[in-house]
Parts: C-alpha cells; sequence; structure tokens
C-alpha cells in the first residue's frame, strides 16, 4: 500500500506532464497555424517588422519564421525544424512544420485518454517507415541531364513562391548556375556546393528580365588606380594572393637609431627596394591582372602600373576563392613561390563596369568555370530580397535532382495516397498502436487540405472527392492544381516534387514531433528578474538555529 503522501505526488506529476503535452502540442500548432497560409502557388505574402525597423516581404516559411521571437521552447523546436530543412534540401519549409504541427494535433486526442507518449512514438516511427516506403514505390526516375524535365520540376517546386509572376526565369538562372558549378566525383556522383561557389549579387535598377548568370565571376571593386591601369583586358593572366604588397610593420614595437642624416635615405631606400622586389617577382610571370587580399602600397601600385599590371586589393576571401576557381589560377601566399602553373588563363575578359553609383569589376567568358555569380537586378531592394530567397529555394532543388535524380508527385498527390496506403495496413497492426498508426495516416491529409483552403475551393468537397481516388491506392498522381483548385493529374500538370525534398520532410516532421511528446516537464534554469522599481527590499539573510537543524519542525503546544 502507497504511503498517501507518494500517492498524491505522483498523480501531481502525471498531470504535470499532461499539462506539459498540451502547452507543447498548443505552441506547435501556433507556430504551424502562422505560416499555414503560405503554401502553395495561391498562397498569401507575410510581411515581417524586424528589430531594425525594417521590412521583409515573403511567403517562404524559413524567412517568415527565422524573424519570429517566440519564448514558448516547443515552438523554437518547431521554428528550428524548417530551419534544418532549408540547410539540408533547401525546400519544402512550410510543408514540415504544417506537417508536424498536424502530427502532434492528432496526438492530443491520445494523450487525453492517458495513452503513454512511447506507445504514441513507436507508432508514428513504424508510420515514417511505411510512408517512405510508399515514396520509393512512387518514384519516377529522371535524367538529370534532361534539362526541360528539370526545368519542369524546378517551375513547379518554386511556383508556390512569389517569383512565379516571372515564368521560366528564375529556374532558368538556377539550373545555369547549378551545373556550372555541378563537379563530378566519379562513381556517378556530383557534388554541387551553392554556398561556396554562387554568388548572389543583387543590384537594385534595370529590370528582373536583365538578371543573368555569368560564366564567370563579378564582385564590387574597381583597380586600385584607375587613371593608370586597364579597365578592359581580353584574355587576362591573372594572378591571385594572399599576402600583402606593402612594406611589413614590425610585429611589436620595433626601434631603430639613425646616426647620421644619411641613415634615413637608406631605410627608405630599403623599404622601397623591398616592395620593388615584391612586384620584380609578379611581374617577370607578365600577369595582366593581380588580386590581393591584403594591402597594396601607393609604391607597390606604381611599380605594377609602370608595367601594365592592373591590381585590385581586399577582396573577401570568399571572393578569392570564387574567382580561382573561375579562371583556374592558385591562390599564392608569397610572391616569391609563384610558379607558371599558378597563372590563372581561362578567363576571357576581365572588365570594370559602372551600373548605378559603383563599380563592379567582371571576370568573365571562363573556359570551364566552376564557380559563377548570379546578377539580379530589380525594382527595389525588398523585391531582389525576396527573388534572392527564391531563388536559393531553386537551386537547391536543382542540386537535390543532380544529387538524387527522382521525382513524386506534387500537389498534396504523394500525402494523399501516403496516407491512403497507411490506412489499409492500419488494419493488420495489432495492439494499442492500431489507432496512433491511424491517426498518423489522417495527419498526413494536412497538406492536401491547406492546400485547398488556400485555393478558396471547398475544402470538405475536395477533400471527400481526393480521398475517394486514392481509396485503392492505384491513381497515385491524382491531387490540386493549386492555381485552380481542380483535381487533376500531377503528370499532365507538370506538378512535382523532388524525392529527396518529400523524405527530408516526413523525416524532419515525424522525428520532431516524437520529440516534443517525449517531454513531460520543462524546467526552467532561469532566475526571474526582480522588476525594476518594485520598492521591495532585497530579503535578509535567514540565519539557522538549532532548531531549524532538524528537517522537521517542532511545534508549540
Amino acid at each position: 500500500m502507497h504511503s498517501p503522501v507518494l500517492v498524491l505526488k505522483d498523480s501531481l506529476k502525471r498531470e504535470s506532464g499532461t499539462k506539459v503535452h498540451h502547452a507543447n502540442i498548443q505552441a506547435s500548432k501556433a507556430v504551424a497555424d502562422i505560416i499555414r497560409t503560405t503554401l502553395g502557388p495561391r498562397s498569401m505574402l507575410k510581411m515581417l517588422l524586424d528589430a531594425s525597423g525594417g521590412i521583409v516581404v515573403t511567403n517562404d516559411g524559413n524567412a517568415i519564421l527565422r524573424e519570429l521571437d517566440v519564448a514558448h521552447p516547443a515552438a523554437k523546436s518547431m521554428i528550428e525544424l524548417s530551419r534544418t530543412q532549408d540547410e539540408e534540401v533547401g525546400d519544402g519549409t512550410t510543408s514540415v512544420i504544417v506537417l508536424a504541427g498536424e502530427m502532434l494535433h492528432v496526438a492530443e486526442e491520445f494523450i487525453n485518454k492517458n495513452y503513454h507518449p512511447t506507445v504514441i512514438c513507436r507508432a508514428y516511427n513504424k508510420a515514417l517507415e511505411d510512408a517512405v516506403a510508399v515514396l520509393d514505390t512512387i518514384a519516377m526516375p529522371i535524367d538529370a541531364n534532361d534539362r526541360a524535365t528539370v526545368l519542369g520540376l524546378v517551375k513547379s517546386c518554386i511556383g508556390t513562391k512569389f517569383t512565379s509572376q516571372f515564368g521560366d526565369l528564375l529556374a532558368d538562372l538556377a539550373i545555369d548556375a547549378t551545373t556550372t558549378v555541378g563537379v563530378d566525383l566519379g562513381q556517378g556522383l556530383r557534388e554541387v556546393d551553392i554556398k561556396k561557389y554562387i554568388k548572389v549579387e543583387k543590384v537594385p535598377g534595370g529590370q528582373l528580365e536583365d538578371s543573368r548568370v555569368l560564366k564567370g565571376v563579378m564582385f564590387n571593386k574597381d583597380v586600385v588606380a584607375p587613371g593608370k591601369m586597364r579597365r578592359k583586358i581580353v584574355n587576362p593572366r591573372i594572378i591571385l594572393l594572399d599576402s600583402p604588397l606593402e612594406y611589413k610593420k614590425g610585429e611589436n614595437q620595433t626601434n631603430a637609431e639613425l646616426v647620421k642624416e644619411e641613415d634615413w635615405g637608406v631605410m627608405l631606400k630599403i623599404e622601397e627596394d623591398y616592395i620593388e622586389n615584391l612586384c620584380m617577382q609578379i611581374v617577370k610571370f607578365k600577369p595582366d591582372l593581380v588580386i590581393t587580399e591584403k594591402g597594396l602600397s601607393d609604391l607597390a601600385c606604381h611599380y605594377l602600373s609602370k608595367a601594365g599590371v592592373s591590381a585590385i586589393r581586399r577582396l573577401r576571401k570568399t571572393d578569392n576563392n570564387r574567382i580561382a576557381k573561375a579562371c583556374g589560377a592558385v591562390i599564392v601566399n608569397r610572391p616569391d613561390e609563384l610558379q607558371e602553373s599558378d597563372v590563372g588563363t581561362g578567363a576571357g575578359l576581365f572588365e570594370v563596369k559602372k551600373i548605378g553609383d559603383e563599380f563592379f569589376a567582371f571576370i568573365v567568358d571562363c573556359k570551364d568555370p566552376k564557380a559563377c555569380t548570379v546578377l539580379l537586378r530589380g525594382a527595389s531592394k525588398d523585391l531582389l530580397n525576396e527573388v534572392e530567397r527564391n531563388l536559393q529555394d531553386a537551386m537547391s532543388v536543382a542540386r537535390n535532382i543532380i544529387k538524387n535524380p527522382k521525382l513524386v508527385p506534387g500537389g498534396g498527390a504523394t500525402e494523399l495516397t501516403v496516407s491512403a496506403t497507411l490506412k489499409q495496413k492500419s488494419s493488420s497492426i495489432e495492439g494499442i498502436e492500431k489507432w496512433p498508426y491511424e491517426a498518423a495516416a489522417i495527419a498526413f491529409e494536412a497538406i492536401p487540405r491547406t492546400l485547398a483552403q488556400n485555393c478558396g475551393v471547398n475544402v470538405i468537397r475536395t477533400m471527400t472527392a481526393l480521398q475517394g481516388k486514392h481509396a485503392n491506392g492505384e491513381n497515385a498522381w491524382i491531387g490540386i492544381d493549386g492555381n485552380t483548385g481542380a483535381i487533376s493529374d500531377m503528370k499532365e500538370g507538370k506538378i512535382w516534387d523532388a524525392y529527396n525534398v518529400k523524405a527530408q520532410t516526413f523525416k524532419t516532421a515525424i522525428e520532431a514531433a516524437c520529440m516534443l511528446l517525449r517531454i513531460d516537464d520543462i524546467v526552467s534554469g532561469i532566475k526571474k528578474k526582480q522588476a525594476p522599481g518594485s520598492g521591495q527590499a532585497p530579503s535578509k539573510p535567514q540565519i539557522e538555529t538549532e532548531a531549524d537543524a532538524d528537517s522537521e519542525q517542532i511545534l508549540h503546544d
């Protein structure tokens, strides 16, 4: 028999766990509800105010959640999901939150019925395995080199974004950029590093149609001495340095004692000879363009311009790496170690152009560039920022296809197929896990339902019709056309998703839902600060007396 105190403690504990589950589920649903309206091509845009008073206009799930400031730890955890999704596959950031929110929503009923969270999680994980298996059966392999197919896929993935109104433009840019920087690793594998080797330069002004992918790189710099150095060089020989072309200062305070008047001149002469020597080591390789990440003194500038060499200084390391990849040069740390093989000869043209008020250097027409710059033009900064976000998504989709060339149907068709298959399988599952498994199957319908809501069609009718078409599992490609809200074949409408994106969405959403369900207490390690001006004096330290030494207080008669 339990002592009454222990029994009471246990029931309190259980109560607290249930309360925490409810709080977590509510917080997660709130996050999902914020971005629910941004799913699909007919989605709404959100206008966000950031801390510095600037505005962001977007319907990219990750961009919206990044700007949110939430206090609840479960909501923070949900926001991390979209960041994970964005870094991993670059698309599906809204879907993953909507799906995770729905998974938690359907779990609430079982928590109320005192199901143990572990049981629900077991059922969910089983559902996840089966869902990925369904994806494998309906995925359609494609040829990653067939531009028309890849273009169709990228278009359908960014069709939900703001820039879909500009047609093929962004999809073309994304495919050009990713195919440029793709590197074959052998054994049929290709690596595409978007972050490192594709730079997006946003230049306000002009029309969006003027945007293009350069066969090379551009950066916001001008030559050191504009009057003396050439600003246009055809087939330039390029040397890239990572060292300063100026006299080295002493590491710490250096004292030199000059005895005679002439010593001053001697000292200056030594400095000049040092710099001349540096420049001569570079000039003997007959470069047309020298670019360094560090400083370049006036004297070095004089020697280089005398030799007819253009120079650019203080370039970012990342830009220098891109130039090296584009023109085939090697970045050298010491001029005296230069070799002929370090000189980049792959570029067709070096040119400095003025766009608006700023000078931009272009190193373009490269033979086989492994890095590139996407030049975006547009009316306003806000528009350009949104175009850049959408372009990043488009490039990620193109990269996913290069890495894993498989397609699944979009428009909620995949989720409906998964849902129908899991519903059928749930009847064969024995024991208590059957019900959460079936609930997970129903939760997958959240995506097509949200799509239907955002199209403004009758949700119940549309969902019933779709469930009817998918009930026997034959028609995996029937879904919702996000533009019209009509039920149609996704193959004909060319509404596709990348296999990687879908698989990652399911995995992230379900694993996160399981993690949040297994939390039964939130313990805060933060001390509450006393409100300023509340006027309470700090409590005096309590001095223990002998009577306090024993934990049980002795009561008076």
